[in-house]
């Protein structure tokens, strides 16, 4: 008897859980599923299929159905042949795009799976675009777009989003800041207008500027500063880059802060917060007809400035040597450590194959690195490597925390040779199969949801540069072979020079030799 049989037999397609399966019921159910699995294996047909037959089924029936599902999968996936790989089609995203005359982009995805909608408002300015001497004004300026203006009050999205069953939040990267809602379909009409009313004006005074400048200062207290780990964090920024302004903490730090003044925040609201620099997104339950008149009407008057809007023109510099740095901290309960090379543009043509890599040396306990350096060597603690790409160029970083007792020399090592295999012998078909299930998994839960599409959306048009890329990403991925994630990984790491950032505990200071306490 097979599992998925045993499965049926347990939980009952007919009756109650103690009534018997029709075995008729159970060929009828694996033929039909093993042969849409077989046939195209096409996800968005075998989720709808699998959703049918959830929602016709009561709870227990639902946790039978589920379970069957992921089992047949698995027997059907082992008979495969090793490295044999199967390509899944992604439910597409049928999206619209417009833009209004004073430079603001729109896209559009209509579904009405759901009376919901998403609605996203990406401005194209990070945590590289800071003031000189002012790190962490991106981020400042995120919480200062929750003041409202003459026309919203403070908590005027919680109320149009919270108080009504929605959500609503922001967050700044190095590269963009995102601010997003969903709330019920027919509370579009108002998001709609909030977020084109702080586009064109907000409330900025001292008595704003300086209540939100005490949040972010003790937002930095508790993610740096009470963090035994939060200043390594920073270090790695800052010791990794030579020139360009991502070396600058998004975060910022108090000294900066604190050194801000009112003029400097309006300045940088009307340098960035403007329409020709952001990309509005709408995704869910909508009449193309409202959106388009709403959006005209709420954010058509704002206008665009005639000054030019200000790019980071840095080039970082090539390494010409590596380079070693030292700090110690009381904070430090174990010593740390990061290396790290210099990797490309989210936009380049590696970054698929270096997405994979990511996943396959430390996605999750079965990764290469957790295996090796923290179950059989038992070196560390903790250990990852993060393929951190983004809009003018990424960064690879290794990161390890040590186990009690261990030292930072043999750990460095440990790390060497797990490196060195990589670079010579590649990665396995198993390793690689794996790995792209589990961004497949990831693609297709962001893809569930109206603000998960928003996301993805978004990320293409505005951080990638091509709309597009929403739908063809993933046969770009799935198109990585292992051959070349061993080429891609050669290509950044094999002969380039390096960053080693030790991160120790106060007690190791002692016992460092002189040329380290100079570091």
């Amino acid at each position: 008897m097979t599992i998925a049989t045993a499965l049926m037999r347990r939980f009952a397609l007919r009756g109650d859980i103690r009534g018997k399966v029709d075995e008729q019921e159970v060929l009828i159910f694996r033929k039909s599923f093993i042969s849409r699995l077989k046939n195209s294996f096409d996800s968005s047909h075998l989720i709808d299929y699998v959703s049918r037959l959830v929602h016709a089924c009561s709870a227990l029936r639902q946790i039978f159905v589920v379970a069957a599902a992921v089992i047949i999968i698995a027997q059907v996936r082992a008979r495969e042949p090793a490295g044999s790989t199967t390509q899944v089609a992604m439910p597409t995203i049928s999206f619209k795009y417009t833009t209004l005359e004073n430079g603001l982009h729109v896209y559009s995805v209509e579904d009405h799976a759901s009376p919901t909608v998403a609605v996203q408002v990406w401005y194209h300015v990070g945590s590289k675009d800071d003031p000189n001497g002012r790190s962490g004004f991106a981020h400042l300026f995120e919480h200062m777009m929750f003041r409202g203006n003459e026309h919203l009050k403070p908590d005027t999205f919680d109320e149009l989003t919270e108080n009504v069953g929605g959500e609503n939040n922001a967050y700044t990267a190095s590269d963009v800041t995102v601010y997003h809602e969903v709330v019920p379909s027919n509370y579009l009409e108002p998001i709609l207008w909030a977020e084109a009313e702080r586009m064109s004006s907000l409330a900025l005074n001292d008595a704003n500027f300086s209540s939100e400048r005490d949040v972010v200062k003790e937002e930095y207290r508790q993610r740096i500063l009470a963090d035994p780990y939060g200043e390594f964090s920073l270090a790695i920024e800052q010791k990794s880059f030579a020139a360009h302004p991502y070396k600058r903490p998004g975060i910022g730090n108090i000294a900066e802060l604190d050194a801000s003044q009112l003029p400097e925040v309006r300045a940088f609201h009307s340098t960035f917060y403007r329409p020709d620099n952001a990309t509005l997104i709408v995704v869910g339950d909508f009449k193309p007809s409202d959106l388009e008149a709403w959006t005209k009407k709420y954010f058509g008057p704002v206008t665009k400035p005639a000054e030019k809007i200000p790019r980071v023109a840095v080039t970082e510099p090539s390494r010409k040597e590596d380079a070693l740095s030292v700090s110690y901290s009381p904070k430090a309960p174990l010593p740390a450590f990061a290396v790290t090379y210099l990797a490309p543009s989210i936009r380049g043509d590696d970054a698929p194959a270096l997405k994979l890599a990511d996943t396959i040396l430390s996605e999750g306990e079965s990764s290469r690195l957790y295996q090796s350096l923290v179950y059989q060597q038992q070196i560390a603690t903790r250990v990852s490597f993060d393929a951190d790409l983004r809009e003018d160029l990424g960064l690879l970083t290794f990161r390890i925390v040590l186990a009690s007792g261990k030292s930072v020399a043999d750990a460095e090592k440990a790390l060497d040779a797990q490196l060195d295999n990589v670079l010579k012998n590649g990665v396995s078909a198993d390793e690689l199969k794996k790995a792209k299930n589990q961004f497949l998994t990831g693609k297709l839960r962001e893809l569930q949801t109206d603000n998960g599409k928003a996301n993805a959306l978004g990320e293409a048009a505005v951080l990638y540069g091509d709309p597009e890329r929403v739908n063809t990403d993933l046969a770009k991925i799935q198109a990585v072979t292992a051959d070349q994630i061993k080429t891609v990984l050669n290509k950044y790491i094999t002969g380039k020079k390096r960053v080693l950032i030790e991160y120790l505990p106060e007690a190791m200071k002692s016992a460092a030799t002189p040329e380290q306490k100079r570091k």
